[in-house]
């Protein structure tokens, strides 16, 4: 099914506005992938906030064309599936962790910062903890000396308790 201009500029512009707002892109190809794996896949995108999204490669790269994820440019060849991110490690993880699975996708690479991502870039960048878990532990780090402190002048105040019970 072809596109007419109105339409392919309207594909541009939405393509060319979650670059604009993205941090990470991951680039698969998606070649022999059931209709049933796939949904599963943009279901899964969809709750942690990635846009994943078939496109003309053409139309793709004019999209990114300006942008920090036109570096994937000369990658942008065969059946791939393009994969959006505010948060800099959630594109990675969802196609990553799909890929584990299904073996018929296949990671490209991807881009973040600026950088072209390899596939193994895009893995580690997928290992990675989420920016939530990142927080957690950082709040986690944060409370122990104060915990421990706690600990601490809990146990002097239960010696000393001790120390004046049997005084009297």
């Amino acid at each position: 099914m072809s596109l007419n201009r109105s339409e392919k500029e309207a594909v541009i512009n939405d393509v060319t506005g979650l670059a604009a707002k993205a941090q990470t892109l991951v680039i698969a190809e998606y070649r022999g992938i059931t209709v049933a794996d796939m949904t599963k896949l943009r279901a899964s995108a969809r709750s942690q906030g990635v846009s994943l999204s078939v496109l003309k490669n053409t139309l793709a790269r004019r999209a990114v064309n300006g942008s920090h994820f036109e570096v994937l440019a000369d990658q942008m060849t065969g059946p791939l599936i393009y994969g959006f991110s505010e948060d800099a490690v959630a594109a990675a993880k969802v196609v990553a962790d799909f890929a584990k699975t299904n073996d018929k996708l296949v990671i490209r690479g991807g881009a973040f910062a600026g950088k072209t991502l390899d596939v193994n870039g895009v893995k580690e960048l997928a290992s990675i903890p989420s920016k939530e878990v990142l927080l957690a532990q950082l709040c986690g780090l944060l409370m122990s000396p104060i915990s421990r402190t706690a600990v601490v002048l809990g146990a002097l105040a239960a010696k000393k308790g001790e120390g004046a019970a049997a005084a009297a």
